[in-house]
């Protein structure tokens, strides 16, 4: 239970590696209905805000630091360019998981295609893109001067035939459809499948859940959403749906006792920042609220609480 507060927040965050507000309806076209995972994060917020950047700065996983230095390198700047960047986690039938990122801003599509002629770089052609390399194995194509969609080969073909050749579109995934439009406006935004809260879960709650009542639980687990805002302090909020009123009320009692276990060994500060967590349950629903402030935040982030997930 060393790491419970940080799985509880982050466990969502990193379920894929990455950091919303609406998606753009070009977006939309190459997400695949077989979706584990979406989170999306609003660049123009985290910009506004010294803590959401802080906690960017700590989770951004090696290989996204890597993507934004190979755009930068081509003339295109995270730090000023990107106004939203999205991460899919989607299936493949008997393929396995696979990762698309999402990126959406004024990238001066124009520029970038005269340096990549200069530069010699030869496309590969797929469908109707042009699939443009990128190092460490990723490739990107634009859909439209102001969204990048970029991914390895089989990830990022896979998110095309979506668009171009008729494999399923998130369109015909109602439940998390309906997820995504409910919480789309939050700076930080995820949903998750069936699947993917049960991995998240199991990842936030650690040696809680090896327990016998939480492995009856996750059977029931249906989805889940979480948000994250920055206004006025740090806020997170998730919600997981389960199958009925009891299992909710089954969940939220696994989690407050984890809660009430950690605290038992916990250093002041880990104390307070425990303190500062809700678990509650309403009808099919498990909710969890956390706020602190923004000074104490950034010393969390700087705590043990989240090693384990920011390396």
């Amino acid at each position: 239970m060393k790491y419970f507060l940080s799985g509880i927040i982050l466990a969502a965050l990193i379920s894929l590696p990455a950091f919303g507000a609406p998606l753009s309806s070009n977006a939309r076209t190459v997400i695949p209905s077989a979706i584990q995972q979406v989170i999306s994060v609003d660049y123009r917020a985290l910009r506004g805000s010294p803590t959401a950047l802080a906690l960017k700065n700590r989770v951004l996983p090696d290989n996204l630091k890597q993507f934004e230095v190979a755009l930068r390198a081509f003339g295109i700047d995270p730090s000023k360019d990107v106004e939203q960047l999205t991460f899919v986690t989607y299936r493949q039938a008997n393929k396995g998981l696979y990762a698309v990122g999402i990126a959406q801003g004024p990238f001066k599509q124009k520029e970038f295609l005269q340096k990549m002629q200069l530069k010699k770089v030869k496309p590969e052609k797929y469908l109707l893109s042009y699939l443009y390399p990128m190092g460490s194995g990723m490739q990107l194509v634009f859909l439209d001067p102001s969204t990048i969609v970029f991914g390895e080969n089989g990830s990022l073909k896979g998110a095309i035939d979506v668009r171009d050749k008729g494999a399923e579109s998130l369109a015909l995934n109602n439940s998390m459809n309906d997820l995504i439009i409910d919480i789309d406006s939050a700076p930080i935004w995820s949903v998750l499948d069936q699947l993917g809260t049960q991995n998240m879960m199991k990842s936030a709650l650690g040696q809680a859940s090896t327990l016998a009542d939480y492995d009856v639980v996750k059977k029931r687990l249906v989805a889940s959403d979480y948000v994250m805002n920055f206004d006025n302090g740090v806020t997170f909020d998730l919600t997981v749906k389960t199958s009925d009123n009891m299992t909710a009320a089954s969940l939220a009692s696994v989690l407050k006792a984890g809660l009430m276990y950690r605290k038992i060994n916990a250093t002041p500060a880990e104390k307070m920042a425990l303190e500062s967590m809700l678990v509650d349950n309403q009808h099919d629903l498990l909710q969890m609220h956390f706020k602190t402030d923004d000074q104490r935040f950034q010393s969390l982030l700087k705590s043990d609480l989240f090693a384990s997930v920011a390396h």
